[in-house]
């Protein structure tokens, strides 16, 4: 892959970064006295996993004017980011969105409750954004989720979206479908018409054949979009869940009118799977920044997403050392040590 060169950041990303709320020790919700507070928003996961892997990242984002909004804005330069692109919202309706995270033990599942309707972030316009943003990316990362959430945000992330593409810049597009913020007839319609500007396609198998309706094999399925829309990498995860805290995960990925793909991670402990997903594209996004092959990139973002199971908190904390010696030992045969040292 060629991408742009003498870009400020390798890749700019576009979304909600909510306030994360959670009780400490698997406690539930409703018996907690305490939270801890954290930051998480889908494109900051992947532009953050990525920077600290060792590319350049920026987060175009909406953020509350007080205290609250300094705290995230804390939590994103922390993840590595530059927060060259926030807007800060002085209106008095400005709100931070928020997220209740409940980590479960088998039997008990864990659980997502949302507070995030009519937060900043909705009323974002690119008017308010600087007009060289364009030129500055190498890729433009969004998800659905971020066009699920006002039909404002919605036109605003299609005008970025074009006006990327115009720059030449790849554009990186997560489905990442939610039942609750949109029904999957109004989703279909958006994302499809989404899909023509897409370059580096992220969808499950599932909601490719639920909301999307695509039908074959998954191979098929993965191929049909690459020969509909033209999308250069199409990347489909596949996580199977054994309980709460263990967990498998394989990907897929099609390009170059090939299917790669290697042996899954079984058995993952599972610390915080909130935004391991985001993490395979985090790894993804840098293996094709880094080496242009869907070889690597398909290593780093299987191993990235593994780690980020074992780690608190949304955003991914791996260095791209630490990620090649997983990828080391996952490769490995025979005895190995019990501890780095």
């Amino acid at each position: 892959m060629k991408f742009k060169e003498n870009t400020s950041y390798d890749i700019v990303g576009l979304g909600e970064v909510m306030l994360r709320l959670s009780p400490p020790d698997k406690e539930k919700i409703s018996q907690s006295e305490t939270f801890d507070k954290n930051a998480g928003g889908s494109e900051l996961n992947v532009v953050s996993g990525a920077a600290m892997l060792g590319v350049r990242s920026a987060i175009i984002t909406k953020l509350p004017e007080n205290k609250m909004g300094h705290f995230i804005r804390n939590k994103i330069r922390y993840g590595n980011v530059s927060d060259d692109y926030i807007i800060y919202d002085h209106s008095p309706e400005k709100r931070l969105g928020i997220y209740y995270y409940e980590s479960g033990a088998y039997p008990r599942k864990s659980s997502v409750i949302y507070d995030r309707a009519n937060a900043s972030v909705c009323s974002l316009t690119t008017a308010e954004l600087p007009d060289n943003i364009y030129e500055n990316a190498k890729i433009f990362h969004v998800s659905s989720i971020t066009m699920a959430l006002s039909p404002s945000l919605k036109e605003t992330t299609f005008e970025l979206i074009k006006k990327y593409k115009a720059a030449g810049a790849y554009i990186s597009f997560d489905v990442n479908y939610r039942a609750s913020l949109w029904s999957e007839e109004e989703a279909r319609e958006v994302v499809e018409s989404v899909f023509p500007y897409v370059d580096l396609l992220f969808v499950s198998e599932e909601t490719s054949r639920r909301m999307l309706q695509r039908t074959g094999t998954l191979e098929e399925i993965m191929k049909g979009y690459a020969d509909d829309y033209g999308c250069t990498l199409v990347a489909t995860t596949r996580r199977e869940v054994v309980s709460p805290t263990h967990h498998n995960f394989n990907s897929k990925i099609y390009m170059n009118g090939k299917f790669y793909e290697e042996e899954p991670y079984n058995n993952i402990e599972v610390i915080d799977r909130i935004g391991s997903g985001d993490a395979y594209l985090a790894g993804v996004l840098y293996g094709l920044i880094k080496y242009g092959t869907p070889e690597r990139a398909i290593e780093i973002g299987n191993a990235l997403s593994a780690v980020k199971n074992t780690v608190l908190g949304d955003m991914s904390a791996s260095s791209i050392d630490e990620i090649e010696s997983v990828i080391k030992a996952h490769k490995a045969t025979g005895h190995q040590d019990e501890m780095v040292r």
